[in-house]
């Protein structure tokens, strides 16, 4: 079955939850937060993403009949209950952190305000969408400062986890300062810059892959960049230098624009390159590298001086493989206008209706983040903003490029020691403090606990 996912792809127990919470005429106004417990060991920060598609999914949320048929043959619910599903339309309030911002574990990015039922019905969905691209982004960005201004191309779409991921992954990617995408889908819906250049297949059915430049930059309408690594690295880029001197002697329209190394050791044959290049002139051809490369290799390359221009990144960042999900959860914090907090070993929350407050120093550097109580006063900026109310948008979400500048701003006040891709690079004196207020209702509210035990 084809097409968009509808409102069923949610879990069960969401569902049976709003079907008892219906029964027992409990609508009253839930606060639920998003937020990730703890960071990956990798990680000093996340990047908060997914908020525009979050936002399409809150304001069209709406069961069809064909969804109220399959629910009511499953045989799980009520008549009455699902006549409310089917009139259901998101009435609440969305706060969240701009796309794009820097986040630390147990601050809250997203925030919905609805009657019960409502709320509790989009956890799954929700948290479906804004992991995914906030885990894409956080790793993006890390492939971004390992390249020390390179620039950087998705190349993860054969990898990713089916079609949706591969586009949504390309956004991560281009909001955490990606500059381009081989994924053409990506490009025709979100506008990110098209990249993209040859398969070993294309040499290999030729007889001689000297033809097979040739071809492929005659046929090509714009800048061409031709793989040279199938056979003999540095014989390929011989013929390069040869082919790119001989179509600028002629003044051929189409031009050759980079070579890209996929394999072998990447700095030597790289050095070798860029001398083989310059030797023919070519100054102008700049050298892509790829080949299984994840942030820790950029960077190595990098600090060797590796006269790379430009970096494919794929597996590694379209499936976060080092740290491959966060541990991002969807809480309630308030019901009926009273604060909740669960209490579990390990997963305990903080309640009620929280704000994370930032605080910068000399040259805006951000200096230390305040978790606390929405109705407090808490010295630094409110991070969490309104974007929905009464289901209705109230602020215009900035394009995806102006996300993009918003995140390589960001990014930029960080503490320099947090910016750091080595695994053993110092530790920063960061903190994420808690408020007395909101440290005092969870105290508040555990004493009460102990006394109804």
């Amino acid at each position: 079955m084809q097409g968009r996912p509808g409102n069923l792809l949610t879990d069960l127990y969401q569902l049976t939850m709003g079907q008892a919470y219906f029964l027992r005429d409990m609508h009253q106004p839930a606060v639920f937060e998003l937020f990730s417990r703890k960071l990956p060991a990798a990680r000093r920060f996340l990047i908060a993403a997914g908020l525009e598609q979050a936002v399409h999914y809150l304001q069209n949320l709406s069961f069809s009949a064909s969804e109220i048929d399959y629910l009511a043959g499953t045989g799980l619910f009520r008549p009455r209950f699902l006549d409310y599903l089917s009139g259901l339309r998101f009435s609440g309030s969305l706060h969240a952190m701009p796309e794009g911002t820097p986040f630390f574990a147990d601050e809250p990015i997203l925030r919905v305000t609805a009657p019960i039922i409502e709320a509790q019905l989009v956890e799954s969905r929700i948290l479906n969408i804004v992991h995914f691209q906030t885990l894409i982004a956080s790793k993006a960005v890390r492939c971004v400062l390992a390249g020390g201004g390179r620039r950087m191309i998705d190349f993860g779409m054969r990898r990713a986890h089916e079609a949706d991921a591969a586009l949504y992954a390309a956004r991560a990617t281009y909001i955490a300062g990606f500059d381009s995408t081989a994924t053409v889908e990506a490009g025709r819906r979100f506008g990110i810059p098209l990249s993209g250049t040859m398969a070993h297949s294309f040499i290999e059915a030729h007889e001689h892959e000297e033809d097979a430049f040739r071809e492929f930059v005659a046929s090509y309408p714009g800048e061409a960049t031709l793989l040279v690594d199938t056979y003999d690295t540095r014989r390929a880029t011989e013929m390069v230098g040869r082919l790119a001197r001989e179509r600028a002697t002629r003044n051929e329209q189409s031009r050759i624009r980079a070579i890209r190394i996929d394999s072998g050791d990447l700095a030597e044959d790289t050095r070798a390159a860029r001398t083989i290049l310059d030797r023919h002139l070519c100054h102008d051809v700049g050298i892509v590298l790829s080949g299984g490369l994840d942030e820790h290799q950029v960077a190595d390359l990098v600090r060797a001086n590796v006269p790379a221009d430009a970096f494919g990144i794929g597996t590694s960042v379209d499936v976060s493989a080092d740290a491959p999900a966060l541990d991002m959860v969807y809480k309630l914090q308030e019901y009926a206008g009273k604060p909740r907090r669960k209490r579990s070993p390990g997963k305990a929350t903080w309640p009620g209706t929280k704000q994370v407050f930032r605080e910068h120093g000399a040259h805006d550097r951000i200096i230390g983040d305040s978790v606390g109580l929405d109705s407090e006063t808490v010295p630094g900026q409110r991070l969490l903003v309104p974007v929905l109310e009464r289901g209705r948008a109230v602020v215009a979400l900035p394009s995806l490029k102006g996300t993009r500048e918003f995140c390589a701003h960001q990014v930029a006040r960080l503490p320099p020691a947090m910016r750091e891709i080595a695994s053993g690079a110092p530790d920063c004196d960061f903190k994420v403090r808690i408020s007395d207020q909101l440290a005092g209702l969870a105290a508040q509210f555990d004493a009460a606990a102990e006394r109804l035990q």
